[in-house]
């Protein structure tokens, strides 16, 4: 087991409803099939004096803001006091933390973000899971699928660990911060703490604490 890599590792679960649901996984990449079957079985647990059902299998809290050019596909949630900006298009499988932003033309699918992401300017964020206080800069993108069409791999130098999944986006811990423009490739698993230089290309395990700066020029962070 790589232990940098795990959920315990790389997230704060009191920041997220998922919380039952990924305590039961060592890596994160494990839950992605339960987000959908897991957020209709929440849903129908919120209490309507915080949450209002709308359309189907869509819970949005009464404290959220949503723009009416907003698209939400169920099942998803959004949490308390986020906010869902114009055009953004939520696909399904989609569970938004408290606090966090959905930005404009920003869309997702079969995600979790923990409170406080923020994903607010032209992001694709698929099969993904983001930690408490994340941020992707504008433009930035999780790339889910290889090219080959192969199941995706968790690289960490020589070693690797099967996901028996083609899709995975990238698993950002939290406080990550992802600069403009950059492509999280399939399976990037960035550690808590750690910022990404613009424009960066990233591929495999990013240690907690580090700057990546480009492929093989990754740097410790000091306080």
């Amino acid at each position: 087991m790589k232990k940098e890599i795990t959920i315990k590792e790389l997230y704060s679960l009191e920041h997220t409803l998922a919380k039952p649901m990924l305590e039961k996984y060592t890596y994160p990449w494990e839950g992605l099939a339960e987000i959908g079957d897991f957020i209709l079985a929440l849903g129908a647990t919120l209490s309507s004096d915080e949450y209002d059902k709308i359309g189907e299998n869509v819970w949005v809290a009464k404290s959220a803001k949503v723009a009416s050019t907003a698209y939400i596909n169920g099942p998803a949630i959004i949490g308390k006091e986020a906010e869902v900006r114009h055009c953004a298009f939520i696909r399904g499988n989609a569970l938004v933390g408290d606090g966090a932003v959905v930005g404009n033309s920003t869309e997702l699918k079969n995600v979790i973000l923990f409170d406080m992401v923020q994903v607010p300017h032209y992001n694709y964020v698929g099969d993904s899971i983001l930690g408490y206080r994340a941020h992707m800069g504008a433009g930035s993108i999780t790339s889910n699928v290889k090219s080959d069409k192969k199941n995706v791999v968790i690289k960490d130098g020589a070693e690797k660990i099967e996901t028996n999944r083609k899709k995975v986006g990238a698993m950002l811990g939290d406080d990550v911060e992802v600069g403009c423009g950059t492509v999280l490739n399939p399976g990037s698993v960035v550690g808590k703490g750690s910022n990404i230089y613009p424009l960066s290309m990233v591929r495999g395990v990013v240690k907690a604490n580090s700057i990546y700066k480009k492929q093989g020029e990754i740097a410790e962070k000091y306080e």
